[in-house]
């Protein structure tokens, strides 16, 4: 095994992937207030996460989860469950794969999107949440828009091909096939890959 001298991440990276924090182990009981699941195990990533909610507070007070996932999805879901323990609900739908990303010090580029799976999961356990006392509209449908029509190819698809390591219009074309037929899409999508960029790397 390689001496961890050669362990491409961060300590807390380290220590959030060795020591996972707040895991759910085997068949324990966790009474969820609101339980959310995205991802695909078929395509490698799935995340389960579960949280228990402050009614009077509005906070989420614990929360556990379980990962089919990379060290930098472990670790990133790991150090997500502490941040979000005491936060309110409103503030923790706001968490975004930049705020876990510096929490944890870093992480290598081509592993940012590993940090995706524990944001949205926590989204969907919040609307869950929602949906199971009748507070509809709090919910927030999280929606997308179709830039190439030709392959029909969403902004989130983009925004997730930028996760990945796309940095060029070619790398977009690679990743997604977009502008690939007619190419009229092209200005759009690269105006969406220079806000991504922005957005998660800046």
């Amino acid at each position: 095994m390689a001496e961890f001298k050669d362990w491409a991440y961060t300590d807390k990276v380290k220590e959030h992937f060795m020591h996972p924090k707040n895991v759910l182990i085997g068949d324990e009981k966790f009474d969820a207030d609101g339980r959310g699941i995205v991802g695909n195990i078929k395509c490698g990533d799935q995340m389960l996460m579960m949280i228990k909610v402050d009614k009077k507070k509005n906070t989420i007070s614990d929360c556990r989860w379980k990962t089919y996932g990379c060290a930098s999805a472990i670790a990133s879901t790991s150090i997500l469950s502490e941040m979000v323990k005491g936060m309110t609900l409103d503030k923790a739908y706001q968490l975004s794969p930049k705020d876990i990303t510096k929490k944890l010090d870093g992480l290598p580029e081509h592993k940012i999107h590993c940090s995706v799976l524990g944001d949205k999961a926590l989204r969907a356990a919040i609307n869950d949440y929602y949906a199971k006392t009748r507070q509809t509209g709090k919910i927030e449908q999280e929606t997308s828009k179709i830039i190439c029509q030709c392959m029909n190819v969403t902004d989130a698809e983009i925004e997730h091909a930028v996760l990945e390591g796309a940095r060029t219009y070619l790398d977009l074309q690679e990743h997604t096939k977009l502008g690939t037929v007619c190419g009229q899409c092209e200005d759009e999508a690269k105006k969406l890959l220079e806000e991504y960029i922005k957005k998660h790397f800046n």
